[in-house]
């Protein structure tokens, strides 16, 4: 395969980190972005570190990418959770597209969750598909103030999945030839969900609310294969998709109503 030049949020840890590696052991040039200890520091939490993320990104690969995958997450209770996980998502995918129509073979991939199966506060959802982050943001605070905090998470990837569905085949994706899909893991022993599974009445919620009977918890290793074809030139028809790795979660909670 032909050397590509990646670029990855959320690289210094869990899934982001786990991905990086792979490509790099591949051959392929990885830019790596995080809070810290990557080769781009960015607080996607903030419209500054948002423009950095993209100024950073067009100096460092002389205004090409190749594919684009968007790993940073949060997931507390907070609002800054929305703020990162749909805001900054769509920001970096955004920011980076300009890159990705200069690159070869361009793909963008991002990370959701199996958890887009569950209820959503439509107040967030709508607010952020809207585009208005001060009402999101709001709407999620309120969400807290209700004790209803578990919710954060789960709209903010279910709001960007449907960004996704939309955003994929417009012409600045599928007409630019850009496929943009996203990957939904279930459960992941990550340094963010360790301190929970370590807890057994914790872990016991999760596995309720995420049953995954195909060899149980993941490793983020196991969900960076996924992304890397998602992001490889074999990649020539499948868009707007949100793949499920997810152990069969889905298809155990929802069996054939989807279809």
């Amino acid at each position: 395969m032909p050397r590509r030049t990646y670029l990855v949020t959320g690289a210094a840890s869990g899934i982001g980190r786990a991905t990086a590696a792979r490509l790099r052991d591949r051959g392929h040039t990885v830019i790596g972005a995080d809070l810290r200890g990557a080769d781009i520091s960015a607080d996607l939490a903030t419209s500054a570190g948002r423009t950095e993320l993209a100024d950073r990104a067009g100096e460092l690969t002389d205004g090409r990418l190749d594919a684009v995958i968007a790993c940073a997450g949060l997931a507390h209770p907070d609002p800054v959770t929305l703020r990162v996980n749909y805001f900054g998502t769509v920001a970096t995918l955004e920011g980076l597209r300009p890159l990705l129509a200069a690159g070869t073979d361009p793909r963008a991939v991002l990370v959701s969750s199996a958890v887009t199966i569950h209820p959503s506060d439509p107040a967030v959802v709508d607010a952020a598909l809207a585009g208005d982050e001060d009402a999101a943001v709001a709407a999620a605070q309120a969400a807290i103030d209700r004790g209803e905090g578990h919710t954060v998470y789960g709209s903010s990837k279910h709001a960007v999945a449907r960004w996704l569905r939309r955003a994929a085949v417009t012409e600045d994706w599928a007409g630019a030839g850009i496929p943009l899909n996203a990957v939904a893991p279930g459960t992941v022993v990550t340094p963010m969900t360790a301190p929970l599974l370590d807890d057994p009445a914790m872990r016991e919620v999760i596995d309720a609310s995420l049953p995954m009977p195909l060899h149980g918890h993941a490793r983020p290793e196991q969900i960076a294969p996924v992304l890397a074809w998602l992001t490889s030139p074999d990649n020539t028809h499948v868009t707007g998709q949100i793949l499920f790795a997810d152990g069969g979660a889905d298809a155990t909670l929802r069996g054939d109503t989807g279809w």
